[in-house]
């Protein structure tokens, strides 16, 4: 039988009840006789409500959660309408309207269980209908325990029509049964309102729990409250939130795609309902919706934290992990949603890019200086001034009409091309006829007319306005045809306009239009302009609308109402562009870069963090956004480096430069008639020190890429915030302003104009400058501690524990690739240290799945010996690799002889406070042994 508790309150509620009246009578008496005065003053309470059928109630202070039941007024007249209570609140952002503790839905009949589920129904108790929506009043509900850490919450309307939910092809769930023992226990209340509560067994901790008032669920207004066991919330996105941890003061957040700056608190390019909580003590859960229908996050803050969801369409459909450690909450959202893929190895390289370029002698030019000035860069982008007109798969052949041939310059040189792709397809006649003659055999309007793959309406392709003009929007949810066409078009623009690019890159594709709706506005009904309207930027306009910068709601698509799919174009795209360049370079791994994403993109595709701005503010916000999307599964993220709006300064830029070599996708990208700021724009000193920092970048790829092995096929982090780490050290919840690549670096970077020092948190263990090895000194705890900041460097510290295999750097990953190797190890209080190198070609596909990959594991114990392991030899380096150097942190004595496999060598020198193993050549592909004898004085 499943374990879980059926919480009969009705029974205890009687109880309660009769106790009560006898102590109040009790009570009343003896305050009449001692303290009539005090009666009169108080009897008139705070906050008061009737409603005909409900008992009266009073509110005299908060001692719950409060679930806000404002309808479209926001009235006292129809709050009270409603059923529910109209109070005044101290806090601004509290809601005036809450809904009683008696509202919501009841279990109707008994709970069926079995070893993996319990199935019951719920009937709603008093309401009719929300927002003029008529509620489900009868509900099925399952619960799946389908793993010792993981489980699954689904509530579906008993009725012959079903609410659309996500398909299957778009998120395949990985939610097989799995054996083992629960982490969990799962109990549902009856009374006084239905709930669903589950508890870590280990703790006690209620990590999930629904028995709160306010249960909605109807055709296009759903809505549920969660209490939450702790205030440490982090998740929900896309936002610009400015902070990892949120702030819980009543904050709304709308998740809807959306193309917008990501200044403010409004909703952006992706949608992923999906949160963590890190537990008073340390655990951490997450809970993920599969809902892809627009919603608001409503979160309140403590003492009674908690999250409501208010969902304008599909079921309410919650996956929770249980962790219990913040990394492997997030490896099991993972690998539900899906599993990262696996970038190219010249991906992590630096990249270089602009909007504005006016021909292809000035992106030849820009490239050309930052060569010159020795700065380390893999790719060179083309945003769209390269297409003719805007039209997607053309160049213009006057102002880049050299582009095939400065491609197979980068190529031949070790550089790659990536091109920008919208997804509109320009439609007006006449430009369309302008660029035939441009691109001869160019057909790309009328072949998606004959595939039928574009967006309909009302049995019409739905016409807007984007960059080419007039716009139709191919139907990427048909995945099949429209992988067809996609392919189609890839292979002309290779072939026919003769350009290979080594990447695309999809942009506006929330998706982005100029227009509101479509050419000829949206009809008013109840998909554009639906009951409830999240409050999103522009939400507000004709009187409540959705598509303001998009299309219009009801347009028809493979999967369902765009109003129902709005959130998963650029998932649907990133699908079809990943099948289509799979199918056309088989064997070949493919590189995409995606601007809107939902949960599980990542399987297709890396994302940027969009249009921000050349400023200080944005420089911190890029690092909270790479922590969130490393939640979200995402490990190949980064923003902007010195911003994409306005003009970037000197020192801004600099420091941006060295933060952005340790993000993991890195490219400096600024927007049209801004200053140029790519590294090469600047003068010697400020071209020396980016050289040296995105030098040091391509000296740990190596590391980086095990990093993004292990993304790939554990579903772990690459950048990942200090709690993941420790999260029993409650310093380190709230910080975002540091961040770790790996668990092995600490990055602390400046963040802030004319800053030379700066307050930097070590949690416990070793820790050691790079630079120099001097140990950062303290208690075994954690400590604060001030760290020098000078212009010249960023703070970077190696944690004691961990052995990083680092590569002598070159000015692309290509040639880096073929250079000595070496390791970096720092040693903990024990003095041990591990570490892994995964190596392959950096390109095929599945490499590490088909087995053709080199693994090594690396062991450095008893403060003298080192044992270099390889664990899978199917796979042999170019330029027969070798380790040359290996740089000890941590180790207080000098070793007076070195012994590498049997063999003595002298060579073991001092820098600073590392101590460096030189002098030999050690074959990667074989096992070694290095012992030091240390100095006996």
């Amino acid at each position: 039988m499943a374990n879980y508790n059926a919480v009969d309150e009705e029974a205890k509620v009687k109880n309660k009840r009769k106790m009560v009246i006898v102590f109040t009578f009790i009570a009343v008496i003896l305050v009449c006789a001692i303290a009539a005065p005090i009666i009169i003053s108080q009897s008139k309470p705070q906050y008061q409500y009737k409603h005909t059928g409900l008992p009266q109630q009073q509110l005299t202070s908060q001692n719950d959660v409060m679930v806000d039941c404002s309808g479209r007024k926001g009235t006292e007249s129809e709050c009270k309408q409603n059923g529910c209570i109209w109070q005044r609140t101290k806090n601004p952002r509290a809601p005036r309207c809450i809904y009683p503790k008696t509202m919501g839905y009841q279990i109707e009949g008994q709970v069926r269980s079995t070893d993996q589920s319990l199935q019951f129904s719920i009937r709603q108790k008093l309401n009719k209908t929300i927002f003029d929506t008529d509620i489900h009043q009868l509900v099925d509900v399952r619960v799946d325990m389908y793993s010792p850490k993981s489980l699954r919450i689904k509530f579906m309307p008993n009725g012959t029509s079903k609410p659309f939910e996500i398909p299957e092809e778009a998120i395949p769930v990985n939610d097989e049964h799995q054996a083992g023992e629960k982490l969990y226990n799962v109990t549902i209340q009856r009374g006084p309102v239905f709930g669903i509560i589950v508890t870590r067994r280990s703790t006690g901790t209620v990590v999930f729990n629904s028995s709160v008032p306010g249960l909605m669920l109807s055709e296009q207004f759903l809505q549920i409250t969660n209490r939450l066991p702790s205030g440490n919330l982090y998740g929900f996105g896309e936002h610009n939130h400015q902070r990892f941890k949120h702030d819980l003061n009543w904050k709304t957040w709308p998740m809807f795609t959306r193309d917008t700056t990501p200044t403010d608190d409004w909703n952006l390019y992706g949608s992923h309902p999906v949160y963590m909580n890190v537990e008073r003590d340390g655990n951490a859960n997450m809970v993920f919706l599969r809902n892809s229908n627009g919603m608001d996050i409503q979160v309140q803050p403590e003492p009674f934290p908690a999250v409501t969801y208010r969902v304008i369409g599909g079921v309410l459909d919650f996956f929770v992990f249980l962790g219990p450690t913040p990394g492997e909450a997030v490896q099991q959202y993972v690998k539900t949603v899906g599993m990262p893929v696996m970038p190219p190895y010249w991906s992590l390289g630096f990249h270089l890019c602009r909007y504005g370029y006016k021909n292809l002698a000035e992106m030849q030019s820009v490239r050309q200086r930052n060569i010159n000035a020795g700065i380390p860069f893999d790719t060179q982008w083309a945003d769209i001034d390269y297409m003719y007109k805007k039209f997607d798969f053309t160049y213009d052949k006057v102002k880049f009409s050299k582009f095939p041939d400065f491609t197979n310059e980068l190529h031949n040189s070790g550089q790659k091309l990536v091109v920008i792709v919208d997804p509109g397809v320009g439609a007006n006649q006449n430009i369309y006829k302008e660029a035939q003659k441009n691109s001869p055999g160019y057909d790309m309007y009328n072949d998606g007319q004959r595939r039928d793959i574009f967006i309909k309406m009302n049995g019409s392709e739905l016409q807007g306005q984007v960059w080419p003009g007039l716009t139709v929007f191919p139907d990427f949810t048909n995945l099949k045809n429209t992988t067809e066409f996609w392919k189609y078009w890839i292979r002309y623009f290779m072939q026919n306009e003769t350009i290979h690019a080594d990447g695309l890159w999809i942009d506006m594709n929330e998706p982005s239009n100029f227009v509101a709706g479509s050419q000829r506005g949206c009809q008013r009904n109840r998909w554009n302009n639906p009951p409830y309207v999240m409050p999103i930027l522009e939400g507000e306009k004709d009187n409540g609308s959705l598509y303001y910068q998009t299309i219009c709601m009801d347009a028809e698509q493979h999967w369902g109402k765009h109003y129902d799919v709005h959130n998963l174009y650029g998932h649907s795209e990133s699908m079809v562009t990943n099948r289509a360049l799979r199918e056309l370079f088989p064997g070949k791994r493919p590189f995409i870069l995606t601007r809107s994403t939902f949960s599980g993109t990542s399987a297709y595709a890396a994302k940027w963090l969009g249009d921000n701005r050349s400023q200080w503010s944005d420089m911190h916000w890029s690092i909270v956004g790479l922590l969130e999307f490393s939640i979200f599964g995402f490990p190949m993220i980064g923003a902007d480096i010195c911003g994409f709006n306005g003009n970037a300064t000197y020192e801004m830029c600099l420091r941006w430069h060295q933060l952005g070599a340790f993000y993991p996708f890195s490219r400096n990208h600024n927007g049209i008639y801004q200053t140029s700021q790519d590294p090469g724009a600047w003068n010697q000193t400020f071209t020396s020190n980016v050289r040296r920092h995105l030098s040091l970048r391509y000296k740990l790829l190596p590391y980086t890429y095990t990093l993004f092995k292990e993304a790939h096929v554990q579903g772990t982090t690459v950048v990942r915030p200090l709690m993941f780490e420790f999260p029993a050290d409650s310093h380190t919840w709230d910080i975002d302003n540091q961040f770790l690549l790996g668990s092995s670096l600490l990055i602390s970077p400046v963040l802030q104009e004319n800053v030379r020092r700066i307050q930097a948190y070590f949690p416990k263990g070793r820790w050691f400058d790079y630079y120099k090895g001097v140990e950062i000194p303290g208690p075994e705890s954690g400590r604060n501690v001030t760290l020098n900041a000078p212009l010249s460097n960023l703070n970077l510290h190696l944690r004691g524990g961990n052995i990083i295999p680092v590569q002598k750097p070159g000015n692309t990953t290509k040639t880096s690739r073929l250079n000595p190797m070496g390791l970096l190890v720092a040693l903990n209080e024990n003095l041990e240290a591990f570490g892994t190198l995964f190596l392959d070609d950096g390109e095929s596909d599945y490499s590490f799945q088909n087995g053709i990959y080199l693994e090594l594991q690396f062991h450095f114990y008893g403060g003298e010996r080192l044992d270099i392991n390889v664990v899978h030899n199917k796979f042999t380096p170019a330029g027969n690799l070798t380790f040359n150097t290996i740089d000890i942190y941590g180790l207080h004595r000098h070793p007076s002889d070195v012994i590498v496999d049997g063999s003595h060598i002298k060579s073991a020198s001092q820098i600073s406070n590392i101590i460096r193993l030189s002098g030999f050549q050690l074959d990667v592909t074989n096992n070694h042994t290095i012992t030091l004898e240390m100095d006996k004085r």
